[in-house]
């Protein structure tokens, strides 16, 4: 790339002003829809040491997203971007560069082998490029489709941003390669619903549930367990809001966290505060695994509706509470102190309708299985119409929040509401979904759930690195397919999902075993896992097994809170048959950008606005 010409300059400078023009009316109408104080109500740090500081705001309306990068100790220059799993080959960039002369902004990506080049279509729009006290910052737009193949379609679900730090200059923007910088991404959810803030009640009370004085580990991942307890005699109230406490300077640090309450069938809990995996965790904290709130890095407060909350305290419910932090450490930070945690707003005045929490999906067994080497296998969990119309009241319930599980090799969780046989909601997607980045999202719109329906959550994993089969279950090396969704008015119904039948699972590795030249243990005392490992995968054996997790019959788990099913014969069930499925809408193609130039933004990051 050539420095541009006299003639380049002075059209860039006209473009410079023109969007000058445009910042003024874009901030008066951020201001109009968010807190005065606040045009970019969200805000992460990228980087471990806080560096890079991200902000932004989302306008639905415009179909378009306002980034705020505040880069704090500017060498050379900065980029910025998105990608699939946040690999810094085929990412779509954005990239702030100098070649010692002069400095340049560029909508640009990468190539397969990182190379980086300037993007034909300029979709990334420079609005502001400032000197402030804190560090340079640089306010551009982007549109959510573009419909350009270089480019990166920003939806709904989990986005992996990543980031490059340039240190020295480049003669022009193809010298730069992605493999000789310090480099790294952060996940967050970029579209965050469009949602009014709820009214809290008059009698409103805070708790803090934080570790105190947390040593955190020097190591790039940490899960810190804490044990506390509610005052004897806490009555029952509901919980109307809950928000993160971050300690100050650790906001790179702290990842996610999450409150669960233990099992009311045990009268104590022993006291812990140490790492979740330490030899010296009492047993009993694994029965502490009912969620009252869970935040992850990029999220604000989490409001319920104004007609529910989720009750806590009084008789039948266990007073003791753990609380788990996840600490990403990539730089292996020595001697960082941390008391973090999540509090908690909550009402003695009860509401009218208790929110409650109910599992969707697949049930934790190992008949359901993921063969090695797959780039995207699909598994699928049913809450049936016969569950439905049984357990849940006439008038229905409404869905107002979901949070997604998988273990580690989970890459797409989708869940949709079907209707007499055709699909009508999606209730929660993540085409990106990370399972290092699980947070309870609040829906767009309320999905209504009526007696009747079908609920199904479909979950695609990767196990490429894997040579033998992934079986479901508890372990992190096994998987699971859940969807953990919240609802009010509260039912009996905590578990509604499914699996295949067994035996239907146990014809398959007969079927496999005659067809192949090794034998495969099908004998009745090897366990499932056992006749997984066993199976010589082949192409034949990979389809029959998807061939049968699409029409063998259901072992459906219909189950109250108690842990015991409704009643009712819920073996062998047919698979819920569907007729139609929801089309998946086109991008839209934004408008000609008629101020974006042919080639890169000449910036001045000297002083002032560029």
């Amino acid at each position: 790339m050539q420095v541009p010409s006299p003639s380049a300059r002075e059209a860039a400078s006209m473009y410079g002003t023109a969007v000058a023009v445009f910042l003024v009316i874009l901030v008066a109408a951020l201001q109009g829809s968010t807190p005065p104080e606040s045009p970019f109500p969200y805000r992460i740090p990228l980087d471990p040491e806080g560096t890079l500081e991200l902000s932004w705001n989302v306008s639905y309306a415009q179909e378009t997203v306002h980034f705020q990068l505040l880069v704090r100790e500017l060498t050379a220059g900065v980029l910025f971007g998105m990608s699939d799993r946040g690999e810094l080959e085929n990412a779509d960039l954005v990239v702030l560069w100098t070649n010692g002369d002069s400095a340049y902004f560029g909508d640009a990506w990468s190539d397969q082998k990182g190379q980086i080049h300037l993007d034909a279509q300029q979709d990334y729009q420079l609005l502001q490029a400032q000197r402030t006290p804190q560090g340079l910052t640089l306010l551009f737009r982007r549109p959510f489709s573009t419909c350009d193949p270089r480019d990166y379609l920003i939806e709904d679900g989990t986005v992996h941003l990543v980031y490059g730090i340039l240190e020295q200059p480049f003669s022009s923007l193809e010298a730069i390669n992605t493999s000789g910088l310090r480099t790294g991404l952060q996940r967050v959810q970029l579209l965050k619903p469009n949602i009014s803030r709820p009214a809290l009640p008059a009698d409103v009370r805070t708790m803090e549930v934080r570790a105190p004085d947390v040593l955190i580990p020097g190591q790039e991942t940490t899960y810190w367990c804490y044990m506390t307890e509610l005052p004897a005699g806490f009555p029952r109230h509901h919980i109307v809001m809950y928000e993160p406490i971050v300690t100050k300077g650790n906001e790179a640090l702290v990842h996610h966290m999450e409150v669960f309450q233990c099992a009311a069938g045990f009268e104590s809990f022993p006291h812990f505060s140490g790492p979740c995996d330490s030899k010296m965790k009492p047993e009993r904290l694994n029965y502490c695994r009912h969620v009252l709130a869970a935040w992850a890095l990029g999220a604000k407060a989490f409001y319920y509706p104004e007609e529910a909350g989720l009750a806590f305290g009084g008789a039948g419910s266990s007073r003791f509470l753990r609380l788990e932090v996840h600490y990403h450490n990539p730089l292996k930070i020595q001697g960082r102190r941390d008391s973090s945690g999540i509090r908690l707003y909550y009402t003695a005045t009860l509401r009218r309708f208790d929110a409650g929490i109910m599992e969707l999906g697949l049930v934790y067994t190992p008949v359901m299985a993921i063969p090695p080497g797959e780039a995207a296998f699909a598994l699928t969990g049913y809450c049936t119409d016969k569950c439905t119309q049984l357990a849940l009241p006439p008038s229905g319930i409404r869905i107002f929040a979901s949070q997604l599980h998988t273990h580690l090799t989970g890459r797409k969780v989708v869940t949709v509401l079907a209707r007499d046989g055709r699909e009508r909601a999606i209730v929660n997607r993540d085409n990106h979904y990370s399972p290092h980045f699980q947070e309870i999202r609040m829906l767009k719109e309320v999905v209504s759930v009526h007696p009747g329906d079908v609920l199904i959550t479909s979950c695609t994993y990767n196990t490429e690195d894997r040579t033998l089969a992934t079986v479901g279950g508890f372990g992190i090396l096994e998987e699971m397919c859940v969807n953990y969704v919240h609802y009010y008015p509260q039912t009996q119904l905590e578990l509604c999902k499914s699996a295949v039948d067994a035996g239907f699972l146990q014809k398959y590795f007969h079927l496999v075993n005659r067809f192949n030249s090794e034998e495969v243990c099908t004998c009745p005392q090897t366990s499932v896992p056992e006749q997984f490992a066993s199976v010589p995968w082949n192409s034949f054996s990979r389809d029959v097994l998807q061939a049968l997790y699409g029409f063998a019959p259901l072992a459906m788990h219909c189950n109250k809170s108690s842990a015991v099913r409704f009643q009712g014969e819920w073996d062998l069930q047919p698979l819920p048959e569907i007729v139609s499925q929801l089309e998946v809408p086109a991008p839209r193609c934004p408008a000609s950008q008629r101020l974006s130039p042919d080639g890169p933004t000449v910036v001045n990051i000297g002083g002032g606005q560029g």
